[in-house]
C-alpha cells in the first residue's frame, strides 16, 4: 500500500459491527481522509451524536477507497463474497471481518497481538478472524511462545450481541415479558425470534449449525482459526460453544495442557507484560474478568489462573473481551494500523 497521511476507507454495513467499527476508527484516531458507509440500502444514521450517511452499496462506490473494512454477518455469506473482489481490483485493500475467507490459504487471517507480521502476505483480501477465537489466542499465544501448548479444552460463553441486533432485541424483549407476567411460553411468545431457544433466564449450547462430529461450525473456528493463526496446526483444540443472556462481552473457560510445567505465576507475569492483556485475578476479593466490566474496552482480560490439581502442566484461565470490539470492530482497525505502517 502506499504511504500517505491519511486514507479513504469504506465501511459496509451499518449494523452493530459496522456501527462500531466507525465508533472505533474516530476514537483510535485512524488517518481517515474521506470515509463512506455502505448498506443494502441507503440511510443516515446516528453514531455518537455524529451523522453519516449511509448509501447503497455499489462496485462503482470503491472508486478512489484505500481500505474497505467489512463488517460481515455470521452464519450467512457477507457482502465481502460479492463486493471484495470489485474493491481489490478498483485499488483497495479488503479486511473483512465475516467468515468466508479466513480458511482461504491466500488470505491471510490476523490478530494484531498474535501474528502482525501475516498482514505482509496479503492478496488485497485480509481476514478478520471470529470474535471468541480473537480472545482466545490474545491470551494463549504468550503462553505457548514460553512453554508450548498441546492441548486446549475451551467452553465459551457467548453474548447475544455476537448473534446481532435481533437477538440483542430479543433478550431485551424476553426480560419484559418475563417482568410483566413471568416465564410461561416466552418464546412463543416474543416477536422477535433471532435464536433457536428463548435466552432471557436461559443458556444453551448451539451457536452456528451442527456440522462434522456433531460440533457446531463456531466451534470448528475455534479450532481451525487458531490452528492458521498460531501457526501450531498440532495443538489438539476441542471446543463448545455457549449462548448466554448477556448483551455484550464473550467469556470463556480455558483449560490448556502445555509441553514444559507452567506456574499460575509465571503465567501471570507473562500475560502482564503481554500487549492487549489485562489480568485481573484476585478471587479472594471478587477481583476476575466479567463482561459487564469489559463492554466498550479494546483489551482482552484474563482471570482465574490456576493450576491443574493433578497435572502441572495443566492450567485453567478465565478470558473475557468486548466481542464488538476486540472481537471485531477493533481487531479489524488494528489490522488497518497495521497495513499503513
Amino acid at each position: 500500500m502506499q504511504k500517505k497521511s491519511k486514507y479513504n476507507v469504506a465501511v459496509i454495513g451499518a449494523g452493530v459491527v459496522g456501527i462500531e467499527m466507525l465508533r472505533v476508527l474516530k476514537q483510535r484516531n485512524f488517518p481517515v481522509d474521506e470515509l463512506r458507509v455502505f448498506a443494502r440500502t441507503g440511510r443516515d444514521i446516528s453514531v455518537d451524536g455524529e451523522t453519516y450517511s449511509v448509501k447503497p452499496i455499489s462496485p462503482e462506490g470503491f472508486e478512489g477507497i484505500d481500505i474497505a473494512l467489512f463488517a460481515g454477518t455470521e452464519g450467512e455469506k457477507g457482502a465481502a463474497v460479492t463486493y471484495a473482489a470489485e474493491a481489490v481490483k478498483r485499488g483497495a485493500v479488503v479486511i473483512d471481518n465475516g467468515a468466508d475467507f479466513r480458511m482461504d490459504p491466500k488470505v491471510p487471517l490476523v490478530v494484531p497481538e498474535v501474528n502482525a507480521g501475516d498482514v505482509k502476505s496479503h492478496k488485497g483480501i485480509i481476514a478478520n478472524p471470529n470474535c471468541s477465537t480473537i480472545q482466545m489466542v490474545v491470551a494463549l499465544n504468550p503462553i505457548h511462545k514460553k512453554f508450548g501448548i498441546k492441548r486446549i479444552i475451551v467452553t465459551t460463553l457467548q453474548a447475544s450481541s455476537g448473534a446481532g441486533k435481533g437477538a440483542v432485541e430479543q433478550l431485551r424483549e424476553e426480560v419484559s415479558l418475563i417482568a410483566r407476567g413471568g416465564f410461561d411460553n416466552i418464546h412463543v411468545n416474543a416477536q422477535n425470534k433471532s435464536m433457536p431457544q428463548q435466552l432471557a433466564y436461559n443458556v444453551f449450547p448451539h451457536i452456528g449449525s451442527f456440522v462434522e462430529g456433531d460440533y457446531t461450525n463456531e466451534e470448528w473456528k475455534l479450532v481451525k482459526e487458531t490452528h492458521k493463526i498460531m501457526h501450531a496446526p498440532k495443538i489438539k483444540i476441542s471446543a463448545t460453544t455457549v449462548r448466554v443472556p448477556v448483551r455484550t462481552g464473550h467469556s470463556e473457560s480455558v483449560y490448556l495442557e502445555t509441553e514444559k510445567p507452567v506456574t499460575p505465576k509465571k503465567a501471570r507475569d507473562i500475560l502482564k507484560k503481554s500487549p492487549g492483556v489485562i489480568v485481573i485475578d484476585d478471587p479472594k476479593n471478587n477481583l476476575y474478568p466479567m463482561p459487564k466490566d469489559a463492554e466498550g474496552k479494546d483489551e482482552t482480560f484474563v482471570g482465574r489462573i490456576r493450576q491443574d490439581a493433578f497435572d502441572k502442566k495443566g492450567l485453567w484461565l478465565w478470558v473475557v473481551a468486548d466481542n464488538l470490539r476486540k472481537g471485531a470492530a477493533t481487531n479489524a482497525v488494528q489490522i488497518a494500523e497495521c497495513l499503513i505502517k
